[in-house]
């Protein structure tokens, strides 16, 4: 029986297909779920997280300002001759600043052609090695967060992990000095081999004065500005994550540990007790009219005259002087 008026005939199929659609869509975000079930994003809210983070950022922005930079800038030449004068000279120069290609025509106002002439310099090497190293840099801040946020429990296993990550992390700080270094003094030359009114007076129309040169726009060096700032943040966001990343090695933690409190010696209850009281050690012991406490403490029925000074036993009585008469006797 044939397929009523206004179907396909393949009403099955595309069902089958739509389902099966729907069935991988499916089996992609269980396995996107699973991993954000299964990912430590609370790495990201301490220091060795967060800092990564950073360095991802601002490694973009060191790269892409500088990398995607192109300037211009124009003069003017004013012949005596009005009908050689030139008012709008271009000179547009970019990324990677290979400026020694770089060339225009400024007329000579002498009744001829116009003279070519070419920039000086040559600094794409700073310039390429700078952007390098914000690429490299952006790539592994990219891959540590991945290792950061899914495979934490692998990456502190036998503690090689960590001291791969302070080894790299090394090696792109003292990269981010060198390369912020050399393209701040790359940048400076090439704003001294672009500055027009410099490249002015090299024409040979401008060496004589019935003729008129001059600057009419100078370059805008803000973006590279800019660049050679985020390389040198750069390299104190890495050289501070260094510290955190050395923590996660393992290396200073037994430095780390407490030592044991030392016992403290019970305080002395009175002055009697203690090594050089009045009443054991001290003068205690030569004093005769001390107490037992270690104070002067004389008792007249037992001590003192009674019985150091007792005139009927040890004072005059001794020595022959009558006391009473019954004695005598």
């Amino acid at each position: 029986m044939p397929p009523p008026a206004g179907s396909s005939g393949h009403g099955p199929t595309s069902l089958h297909s739509a389902d099966r659609l729907i069935s991988e869509r499916a089996a992609k975000m269980d396995i996107v779920n699973q991993l954000v079930a299964t990912g430590q994003f609370r790495i990201l809210k301490v220091p060795l997280g967060f800092i990564k983070i950073l360095e991802w950022v601002f490694a973009i922005f060191a790269f892409a300002t500088c990398g995607s930079y192109s300037g211009m800038f124009k003069m003017s030449v004013e012949c005596k001759n009005r009908t050689e004068s030139d008012l709008n000279i271009e000179v547009e120069f970019e990324y990677p600043f290979r400026l020694h290609q770089v060339y225009f025509d400024a007329p000579t106002c002498k009744n001829g052609k116009p003279e070519r002439l070419f920039l000086v310099g040559d600094y794409s090497s700073s310039a390429e090695f700078f952007v390098t190293i914000g690429v490299f840099a952006f790539l592994y801040s990219m891959a540590a967060l991945v290792v950061y946020i899914f495979f934490f429990e692998k990456y502190r296993e036998n503690n090689k992990g960590p001291l791969i990550d302070f080894g790299v992390t090394c090696v792109f700080t003292f990269m981010w000095l060198v390369s912020s270094a050399a393209w701040a003094k790359g940048l400076s030359d090439v704003k001294t081999a672009t500055d027009p009114e410099r490249i002015v007076t090299l024409l040979s129309a401008c060496e004589k004065e019935e003729n008129r040169c001059r600057e009419v726009h100078d370059p805008v060096m803000s973006g590279l500005n800019t660049s050679v700032v985020f390389g040198f943040l750069n390299l104190i966001l890495w050289a501070g994550n260094l510290w955190f990343v050395f923590k996660e090695t393992g290396i200073i933690a037994p430095f780390m540990r407490q030592r044991p409190a030392q016992e403290k010696q019970p305080a002395p209850e009175s002055y009697g007790q203690q090594a050089g009281g009045y009443g054991q050690d001290g003068y205690g012991q030569q004093d005769p009219y001390a107490g037992s406490q270690g104070g002067y403490q004389p008792d007249y029925s037992q001590q003192g005259y009674n019985q150091g000074a007792d005139y009927s036993q040890g004072g005059y009585g001794q020595q022959g002087a009558p006391t009473s008469f019954a004695n005598q006797m």
